[in-house]
């Protein structure tokens, strides 16, 4: 039986296994936390973000910070709402995202985000940066303009042999993810598939396949982003009574 410890989120104590992340503890208890970066089941990386908290008095990423008894984490309130949505706003205004002509509109993590925490006009000014789409690849379609970064593609797309088919190039401000051509030439429909799935925006796209999926019956089109992990809290709390 694995040990646990005890720890609070906005004042609710809950039980966590002992090694685990507060994202994942918060999960299992309920509470929602926002990720365009994390992914269950591969270590997490702290590049978003958006899964801040305050731990203790310090502001730590939620997806990579174990859990430990007595910890006291601040998840919804007024001040982690508001940062959450500045770094919302800064990957709208880095980028180029045009949700209405986007494939990945009513399923982008991102977008969601932006409803969830209320995001109008970004406070900060549009780059507008010059980038390239690349379509070189049989399969997909990796669109700059809209990449935030996240490196899930890099670090869940990969061959046989375990080599990732997305690779960051250069660093700072100018780094990139693309496509290795050479390994993703051979890239499966299936693997093609999952990569477009995984990106929790419309950077990476299967080719072919296009507005696929109706308006009114995308991902968040009817229930906001971490609806089911809430929803799950209150059945939870409904079987107990």
């Amino acid at each position: 039986m694995s040990e646990t410890v005890k720890i609070t989120i906005d004042g609710k104590e809950i039980v966590a296994e002992k090694g685990s992340y507060i994202l994942a503890a918060a999960i299992k208890n309920g509470i929602y936390i926002p990720t365009l970066c994390n992914v269950e089941g591969i270590k997490p990386r702290g590049s978003c973000r958006i899964c801040t908290v305050k731990v203790n008095g310090r502001m730590m990423t939620a997806c990579s910070t174990p859990v430990a008894d007595g910890m006291k984490v601040e998840n919804d309130t007024e001040e982690i709402r508001e940062i959450r949505k500045q770094i919302i706003e800064l990957l709208f205004v880095e980028g180029n995202h045009y949700c209405p002509a986007c494939e990945k509109s009513g399923n982008c993590e991102l977008q969601a985000l932006g409803y969830r925490y209320g995001m109008l006009v970004p406070r900060f000014t549009y780059e507008f940066p010059n980038r390239d789409v690349d379509a070189s690849n049989p399969k997909i379609i990796k669109d700059h303009n809209r990449c935030i970064l996240c490196n899930r593609c890099i670090r869940l797309i990969k061959d046989e042999k375990g080599r990732s088919m997305f690779v960051p190039r250069k660093r700072g401000h100018k780094m990139t993810v693309e496509i290795d051509n050479e390994l993703a030439m051979t890239i499966s429909d299936e693997l093609a598939q999952k990569a477009a799935e995984i990106c929790p925006v419309g950077s990476i796209l299967k080719k072919e396949k296009g507005f696929n999926m109706p308006i009114d019956s995308r991902k968040f089109d009817k229930k906001p982003i971490g609806y089911d992990i809430e929803q799950g809290k209150e059945a939870a709390s409904s079987k107990e009574n």
